[in-house]
């Protein structure tokens, strides 16, 4: 099988490290050259890569497709693209609709929407799908954990989760350089910050039976210093801010 890239931002290329430290079965990865340090980056880590400059080359030459541009880009350039109907096309766009994606594909191929985040470099993490597919779900299945959605009215919500994960690295940020401000070594502050969050997100994966509600509480002591964080944060309207955040993106991506 081979698997061809239409862009190659850092979803496309955390994709691709996950396909090749994995067990999926592949003759050949082909690449669009549109962002040229990763592309050349990825060429010299993995063997089975070849770099084309011409969309259409990777379209013609390969099974499934993965569309990883950006709206605007993927507006201009996927309705001159000739694709095959035996083919599988995974997109990756966050606001191109199925509807809108088969009319400008034009032919009756397997489409399908996927939300790949980075850690699928590592292999970890949920990919929501849709709609479902039994050989899309096999392959994110062997570099993520895939969630398979019926209705795409109710994908969008994934999408708009999906919009907050440069506010949680802004999070972690925030408290690292905290601690630098205060005389601590920034690696010592990183690491000490992304370890603490790593457990508590490991404890909480754990956990997932329980509703996080409870997890909050467990979490509290009586006049203790989380229970101090909670109500100041709560007062501050932070969570409320979260909330609001969601439904704006949840807007635009329903535009």
């Amino acid at each position: 099988m081979k698997l061809g890239f239409i862009g190659t931002g850092k979803i496309a290329s955390s994709v691709i490290t996950g396909i090749c430290g994995s067990s999926i079965k592949y003759s050949k990865i082909c690449i669009s050259s549109r962002n040229s340090k990763i592309a050349k980056g990825l060429k010299k880590r993995f063997k089975k890569i070849s770099i084309e400059r011409d969309n259409q080359k990777i379209v013609d030459s390969c099974n499934w497709v993965f569309l990883a541009v950006t709206p605007k880009v993927g507006e201009k350039i996927i309705k001159n693209l000739n694709f095959k109907s035996n083919q599988t096309i995974i997109s990756f766009i966050s606001t191109i609709t199925i509807p809108r994606l088969k009319k400008m594909i034009k032919v009756k191929a397997n489409i399908v929407r996927a939300i790949p985040l980075p850690p699928i470099s590592l292999k970890k993490g949920p990919v929501p799908i849709c709609p479902p597919n039994k050989k899309v779900k096999n392959f994110f299945d062997k570099i993520g954990s895939t969630v398979e959605i019926k209705d795409e009215k109710l994908s969008i919500n994934f999408w708009a989760t999906s919009g907050m994960m440069a506010s949680y690295y802004e999070f972690l940020k925030i408290m690292s350089d905290w601690l630098v401000n205060r005389g601590i070594k920034r690696i010592d502050a990183q690491k000490y910050i992304t370890s603490l969050f790593l457990a508590l997100s490991e404890d909480a994966v754990v956990n997932n039976k329980k509703e996080l509600k409870y997890l909050v509480k467990e979490s509290q002591t009586p006049k203790g210093l989380n229970e101090q964080g909670l109500k100041e944060m709560s007062k501050k309207g932070v969570y409320k801010s979260v909330i609001n955040t969601l439904n704006s993106i949840h807007k635009r991506l329903n535009k």
